[in-house]
């Protein structure tokens, strides 16, 4: 039997095209400027998090020895790979910000100084800011090579100086070894990286505390000379493993890791790119730094402070997000149990209000039939209102238990925290297995009844995002809310699982990843391939955020062979290579628009009986092999009707829409039908919908 060869994209390399796809609405130009600056910070701090995360496994790769899918040397070309397309990258970046925002500012009078000298009528202002605000947190510190030297926090930007001492006496001569180099990191914690200048002539100015300090050097260093002075950053390794600890006092030992995440290994030296090469050669001696963590970068680095941008202009130069939608269901009744009772309701976040989750939860809090809530948290709002109702339930003698993942990616101290809040309420508080993250987003409410036949009545919340009214706002997601009994019974397994206990009911309707989510996926591909074997039909459109599983990928390689037509939508990792001879009737589309695409929705048409499933997980080994996820089937008709036409619309967009190639290249969707700006359009849609019941 002949084994196909089917290739795949490189994780991380794929990747690096999604985010590019965010750098490329910074040259938008049919966006608000404001807009347009915040794509440029998203694409700074998903970079940011990609070299703390993802590079360090190469370097521990290269430096530790440490076995990973690919050799040492095959890491190293990787790495090599990543920083080539990471420093192209970066030009563009830095192409867009001088060239063309810079001067899009400057048309809305808005002008943000670029190191040139301070214009008299600022002088003074900036001075006695400097003296009053900046200078009191200012620590200059001078870099000895192979001395002891200050150590260098990760993520902060830090201006690093050379000088020499002011010649007393005329005609002396200097050798290079007068040189002294100074390191002087910018207080970011105790000052905004950005401050407003007064206007002056109808514009408004704003200045980098960079520029400020830069502008009061020779008060800081009196006696000496400033040679130069250049920006410099350090990103450091935030990943960690807790894989073969045992369950004893996990959460102290992940708030250990985390706290070591900050003094991690180096994975990115980045420095202004007109730093001189004695002095970049000084500070890699001095600090130890390797050819391959170098990177190149503009006048100003952490431009992910651009989202604080300030703007003294107002709304018109920022996009105007329409209104979170009110639902009818939930608003001629105002028990939403009671609504759950008749119906299943569907929730899109953030095209409607996110309230309607609280109300639910606040809602069981206060019942007085209500036994019980569970309830798994992977990431919450700080302060979060989700967290305040679980309190209020126990508080209110309700049996409350909620599975904490701790190790939930930047959110583990706030995970942390928010568990300690409600242990102290009365909650339950269980935290996953070391080798097993909880991703599924889940709840369940038990509660007394008035029908004998039937006591208890359970209730539950299924969602593809998270508990968290914060992002519900950026971030577009789905949540059912339904009291149907084959869904219920099934979810109230999960949660005897997730308790640590015996797995005795087969899941026959919810999809369970490490139990049967692999397999009936599988299925369901096999059989869209059976139907077109059998002359009919094949059909599969999956939106999701991740695509990188090759047990998955080969399954749709082997049924796009097949004729089975499929559809993805994928906002970022994509390994599934298209327009190849075993992926010709696969096609990729990617959307990056003003809310990140976030929802994963499978859609087989299995002959005409369509099959819906929202879930928590992606198509990554991670999710379906090493996590709790969750996928739910949709049986409600109009919901059903109701998904498929947001796909249809979503795959129909010729505006915010690009095509993923086989080069990952983003290939902008256009032709000559009318104009979809899917996000958009998606809210007419729901509106439309609303407005007609």
């Amino acid at each position: 039997m002949e084994i196909k060869q089917y290739k795949y994209f490189k994780r991380d390399i794929s990747w690096l095209s999604f985010n590019y796809r965010v750098l490329m609405e910074a040259k938008n130009e049919s966006l608000p400027i404001y807009e347009r600056i915040k794509f440029l910070a998203i694409y700074s701090s998903n970079l940011e998090e990609f070299y703390k995360v993802r590079v360090s496994g190469y370097h521990s790769s290269i430096l530790k020895s440490i076995k990973r899918d690919e050799s040492i040397e095959e890491a190293l070309k990787t790495l090599i790979e990543i920083n080539d397309i990471v420093t192209e990258q970066e030009r563009e970046y830095n192409n867009i910000f001088y060239k063309d925002i810079l001067c899009e500012l400057k048309k809305k009078n808005i002008i943000l100084y670029q190191g040139e000298e301070i214009e008299p009528f600022h002088k003074t202002f900036v001075e006695q800011y400097f003296n009053e605000e900046v200078f009191p947190f200012l620590q200059p510190m001078i870099i000895q090579k192979g001395g002891i030297h200050s150590f260098i926090q990760d993520n902060s930007i830090y201006l690093v100086i050379s000088l020499t001492r002011k010649l007393e006496k005329k005609g002396t001569v200097r050798s290079s070894s007068d040189l002294t180099f100074a390191l002087m990191k910018i207080p970011d914690h105790q000052i905004e990286r950005f401050v407003e200048l007064p206007s002056h002539m109808g514009k408004h100015y704003i200045i980098f505390i960079d520029d400020i300090i830069k502008a009061n050097l020779s008060s800081i260093f009196p006696g000496y000379e400033i040679k130069h002075c250049h920006s410099m950053k350090i990103s450091r390794d935030a990943d960690f493993s807790l894989e073969n600890e045992d369950q004893s006092d996990i959460a102290e030992k992940i708030l250990s890791k985390v706290r070591k995440r900050k003094i991690g290994a180096i994975t990115r030296f980045q420095y202004d790119k007109n730093m001189p090469d004695y002095f970049l050669e000084f500070l890699r001696d001095a600090y130890e730094i390797e050819e391959e963590e170098l990177l190149k970068g503009g006048k100003y680095l952490n431009l992910a402070d651009l989202m604080k941008l300030p703007n003294p202009v107002g709304q018109a130069l920022m996009q105007k997000l329409p209104s979170p939608l009110r639902v009818n269901d939930f608003e001629q009744n105002n028990s939403i149990l009671s609504v759950l009772r008749k119906r299943d309701v569907l929730l899109h976040f953030p095209y409607q209000s996110f309230d309607y989750l609280i109300r639910f939860l606040m809602q069981a809090a206060f019942d007085p039939k209500v036994l019980e809530i569970k309830v798994t948290q992977y990431r919450v709002a700080e302060n979060s209102a989700v967290i305040n109702s679980l309190i209020s339930a126990a508080k209110n003698g309700k049996k409350v238990t909620v599975f904490v993942e701790l190790k939930a990616r930047f959110d583990e101290e706030n995970n942390y925290l928010t568990a300690a809040l409600m242990q102290q309420a009365g909650v339950k508080v269980i935290y996953s297995l070391p080798g097993l993250k909880v991703h599924a987003k889940v709840a369940y409410v038990r509660k007394r009844s008035n029908n004998p036949e039937d006591p208890i009545k359970g209730y539950a919340y299924l969602g593809t995002g998270n508990f968290n009214e914060k992002t519900a706002k950026i971030y577009s997601d789905k949540g059912l809310l339904t009291s149907n009994k084959k869904i219920i019974r099934e979810i109230d397994e999960v949660f005897h699982v997730l308790a640590g206990k015996e797995h005795t009911q087969p899941f026959r309707h919810i999809l369970v990843a490490q139990f049967n989510m692999v397999p009936q996926i599988n299925t369901m591909i096999e059989r869209e391939i059976m139907h077109v074997q059998s002359g009919r039909r094949g059909r599969i459109i999956l939106k999701m955020n991740s695509l990188q599983d090759i047990g998955m990928i080969d399954a749709l390689y082997r049924a796009s062979e097949a004729g089975v037509e499929i559809d993805l939508i994928i906002r970022g990792i994509c390994c599934l290579i298209p327009n190849q001879p075993y992926s010709s009737n696969i096609k990729i589309t990617r959307i990056v628009d003003s809310y990140l695409e976030h929802s994963r929705v499978w859609y087989f048409y299995n002959n005409g009986e369509e099959n819906i499933y929202l879930t928590s997980a992606d198509w990554m080994e991670r999710n379906l092999h090493r996590r709790i996820e969750v996928a739910f089937p949709i049986y409600t008709e109009k919901i059903k009707r109701e998904i498929i036409d947001i796909l249809n619309i979503q795959l129909s967009d010729n505006t915010s829409a690009v095509w993923l190639n086989e080069n990952l290249e983003n290939i902008p969707k256009r032709n000559n039908n009318k104009p979809v700006r899917a996000q958009q359009a998606v809210y007419d849609y729901l509106k439309e919908a609303t407005n007609m019941e």
